[in-house]
């Protein structure tokens, strides 16, 4: 069964499609603004609670992670928001496999697309310019959260945080393999699927009691209360200073259980040992836990093709709680 169908997937996982950067304005505000519209007209709420920016949040890292973080925050800098290209082969291999829906595979193909976007920034600055804001690396995965400022279409003097997120697998000491959040933009290139294996085949790292322990926890909220509503989890799985960042839901957890509560569409569903829908890849890396999923939609401009897209969870747990939630 598609995670989608479930009573609370539909108000609590809509992704907004921002991909490779930090490409945000008024189309997000709109988009949060009517999603929260479209939800608080049945949830009998009159005002969302204000969410703040995420403070910066880094995973612990062995010295290799840390070199393999460093190495995608160089290749980020220079080649994406520098669109220095030529730059692409020293951290790029030439089979890169690229699951943006918008940008076809392969590293030449990369180098093509981000060719067009316009010249290249000189000199590269030595820092980014939009650095990511919770940022980890496990294994020979890095994981990285964007946050994106716009601007509450309500209120023009508030600001509205929301967050992209960008997964990168590294193989031989080069960029193999990239994830994001993206959903495929009008005009954008013939989407081609991936014939790449799942990307749990290359998380191969024994987990330890305590992360087999966050791992399930992360899983009781995410497929027990998200997808199968039972709202009566809740109290046991988040923290009472529980912070929500998806900005079209309250930030804290009586105000995040009430819109869930009151959601014309909400019905608890019998809980099944299986996941409807459940994640490609999950794994702990130090308190956080990070989920990814695969969805089908329809191809903006021609609704006879699908296409797939990726969307996250990236939860940070303490003393057996959930404190955080970005997705």
């Amino acid at each position: 069964m598609h995670r989608f169908a479930g009573p609370l997937v539909g108000h609590h996982r809509r992704r907004i499609g921002l991909h490779f950067g930090p490409r945000f304005g008024m189309p997000f505000a709109t988009a949060v603004f009517l999603l929260w519209i479209t939800s608080s007209a049945g949830s009998g709420q009159s005002a969302q609670p204000r969410h703040l920016p995420t403070r910066k949040e880094s995973a612990p890292m062995t010295r290799t992670e840390e070199k393999n973080l460093s190495f995608v925050l160089n290749w980020w800098r220079e080649v994406i928001e520098s669109r220095h290209t030529e730059l692409a082969s020293k951290y790029q291999a030439e089979d890169y496999i690229q699951h943006n829906p918008n940008v076809p595979t392969g590293r030449a193909a990369f180098v093509k697309f981000f060719s067009s976007l316009g010249p290249a920034v000189d000199p590269i600055p030595s820092q980014l310019v939009h650095p990511p804001v919770v940022e980890g690396a496990k294994a020979n995965f890095v994981w990285l959260i964007f946050e994106h400022e716009g601007r509450d279409p309500k209120d023009a003097s508030q600001p509205i945080y929301g967050y992209s997120f960008d997964l990168v697998r590294i193989e031989n000491g080069k960029v193999q393999e990239h994830w994001d959040s993206a959903r495929k933009d009008p005009g954008s290139p013939v989407f081609i699927p991936s014939t790449a294996p799942p990307p749990s085949t290359w998380n191969t790292e024994k987990t330890t009691a305590a992360q087999e322990r966050d791992l399930a926890i992360a899983t009781r909220f995410e497929k027990d209360v998200v997808e199968y509503g039972h709202v009566e989890y809740i109290d046991e799985l988040l923290s009472p200073s529980f912070i929500e960042h998806n900005p079209a839901v309250p930030a804290d957890r009586e105000g995040y259980k009430a819109f869930i509560q009151n959601l014309p569409d909400h019905q608890a569903q019998e809980i099944k040992p299986q996941w409807k829908h459940p994640p490609v890849l999950a794994f702990c890396d130090g308190p956080f836990v990070v989920m990814m999923w695969e969805k089908q939609d329809k191809d903006p401009l021609d609704s006879t093709r699908d296409y797939t897209r990726n969307y996250f969870a990236v939860l940070r747990l303490k003393n057996g709680l959930i404190q955080e939630i970005w997705n």
